[in-house]
């Protein structure tokens, strides 16, 4: 099996060899880029399987590039972990919000970021032989590993179609935070509750055409399920 292709966007040089010599001993296939731009062209030419993006660079940032990736079909679906010096958990949830399916505070262990990015590349890849599932008209496909609401596309990120892809097989049910961290994100236990709750406003807001973002619940004091019954909104 050829091995996944990593893209490494720092802009310092020291850093990106250093993430560079981690990602190579543990088998995986490295390009990288020291601005935003350059960044972009690798990205277009040739869609890494994971892109591994700095926060603070010169000219446009690494928050400016994961959102301008996520607003494009051709990259959207490439997973981001943003990796960045910014610790707070307010700057933590803008990186999700932005696109980012994952967040590192510098300094981290090459341990550690290589058990994470496993984790995520783990939780994106999909089914290849299901069937297409339909609940109303919002229809999910794992082969194609689209989604559309009455044959209208619906864009979003790995993370959220993983999600969606959970919650669609698994109707009716109530699911709390930790419960989705174990069954969405594989256990990976660098992940914390709260980033649940960005990928559900994200999917919520995915999910809005003609009103489908009501079958994503929240069930006060327990956690979330979908279901496509009408439900009071709390």
């Amino acid at each position: 099996m050829a091995s996944k292709t990593i893209l490494i966007v720092d802009d310092e040089a020291p850093i990106r060899d250093m993430l560079r010599i981690a990602l190579e001993m543990a088998e995986y296939a490295c390009i990288e880029a020291e601005d935003a731009q350059s960044a972009h062209s690798l990205i277009v030419d040739q869609k890494p399987d994971l892109i591994l993006l700095d926060w603070m660079m010169p000219g446009t940032s690494g928050m400016e590039l994961a959102r301008r990736l996520k607003r494009d079909e051709l990259t959207s679906e490439i997973p981001i972990i943003m990796l960045t010096a910014k610790g707070e958990e307010d700057n933590k949830v803008q990186g999700l919000e932005a696109g980012a399916d994952d967040y590192i505070t510098k300094p981290f262990s090459p341990r550690e970021l290589v058990a994470r990015l496993k984790a995520v590349l783990r939780r994106t890849d999909t089914l290849t032989n299901a069937e297409p599932i339909q609940v109303g008209g919002l229809c999910l496909d794992p082969t194609s590993h689209r989604v559309t609401i009455n044959s209208t596309p619906v864009q979003m990120g790995p993370t959220e179609y993983r999600l969606l892809e959970f919650f669609i097989t698994h109707q009716e049910r109530v699911y709390s935070r930790n419960q989705l961290l174990d069954h969405v994100w594989g256990g990976n236990v660098y992940v914390e509750e709260r980033t649940v709750d960005v990928h559900i406003r994200r999917l919520r807001k995915a999910l809005t055409l003609e009103g489908h973002d009501r079958f994503i619940q929240t069930v006060r004091g327990a956690g979330y399920r979908f279901s496509n019954k009408v439900a009071i909104k709390v």
